[in-house]
């Protein structure tokens, strides 16, 4: 047990819920026009939670590296940092990690596409490979783009427009208009949380120089980008809501509004690195709820 709780603190669980966030809404979505298909919807979950896992494995290996692992940090001690997972077997953990995700995202394709839609299958192959990418290069290489500020459009695509635009694609074989502003309201309360992470690290990441839009803004404007995050998803999922009304069911959403306006109420008057921290789970979970309950609000009837 004592060897297996570094590993399971290392892939941060908590985080895994609002991976497959854009994926629950993705497949409700082409549920509702008509296609399903579980084989898709197992491996579509299993594939994004190992490409999470990854990125959460390569975070705590790059950030250690790098120093932005330090006493300073609030939050979880990441398992490199704390010395009870060695560099090498972090190292050794990601490739296997790797061999893992590429074996589900071939099966993914295969069960999405069979033999045919060569070009879909292209694309695919290709959004696992740049997913990969993203995973390993947010805080690992010479140049991670989560020390340059970039953190923040990488998750709103790939959390957002990847995950929920994507999924639906698998099994409709098209894009539709139905799916776009779901996307662009996951992908913002996506980058609310890591926002918040942002916000807690501010002063850490400040003094080894990982630059995120947090240390760019500073804490009194970071709150504000956070509030345009959180406010602008609500208010695009209620423009959805008159765009694509059907049924009362439509609106079980809003439900998930009352634990994102009282987590506004709390990043208001937080001061503090651990007042940052304590909301990060209520977001990620109020995230996946959200969508949950968007999703299942065009499946009953």
């Amino acid at each position: 047990m004592k060897e297996i709780k570094p590993w399971l603190s290392a892939m941060r669980l908590r985080t895994l819920p609002l991976s497959v966030s854009g994926i629950i809404v993705g497949t409700c979505f082409a549920y509702y026009n008509g296609s399903f298909s579980w084989w898709v919807l197992v491996l579509a979950i299993l594939t994004t939670i190992s490409l999470q896992i990854l990125s959460n494995l390569a975070n705590d290996y790059g950030d250690s590296i790098n120093g932005a692992d330090n006493e300073d940090r609030v939050g979880p001690r990441r398992a490199v940092q704390s010395g009870k997972i060695t560099p090498d077997e972090m190292l050794d953990a990601i490739k296997f990690n790797i061999i893992v995700v590429i074996i589900l995202t071939l099966s993914l394709i295969w069960a999405a596409f069979g033999s045919t839609n060569f070009l879909f299958l292209l694309l695919f192959l290709f959004l696992g490979g740049i997913s990969v990418y993203a995973a390993l290069n947010y805080t690992m290489g010479d140049t991670p783009y989560g020390y340059r500020a970039l953190g923040d459009v990488f998750v709103f695509v790939f959390f957002g427009l990847v995950s929920t635009m994507g999924s639906y694609l698998l099994y409709m074989h098209t894009i539709d208009h139905v799916v776009i502003l779901p996307a662009i309201a996951l992908g913002m309360l996506s980058v609310g949380v890591l926002n918040l992470n942002n916000m807690r690290d501010l002063d850490a990441d400040a003094n080894v120089g990982k630059i995120t839009i947090a240390v760019k803004l500073g804490i009194k404007r970071a709150k504000q980008y956070h509030f345009f995050l959180i406010v602008g998803a609500m208010v695009i999922t209620l423009l959805f809501s008159v765009l694509y009304y059907v049924e009362p069911y439509n609106l079980l959403f809003l439900l998930a509004f009352i634990p994102l306006l009282v987590h506004l109420k709390k990043i208001k008057s937080a001061k503090q690195p651990y007042d940052f921290d304590s909301q990060l789970k209520v977001l990620a979970l109020s995230t996946f709820l959200f969508s949950f309950l968007l999703g299942i609000g065009y499946i009953l009837y």
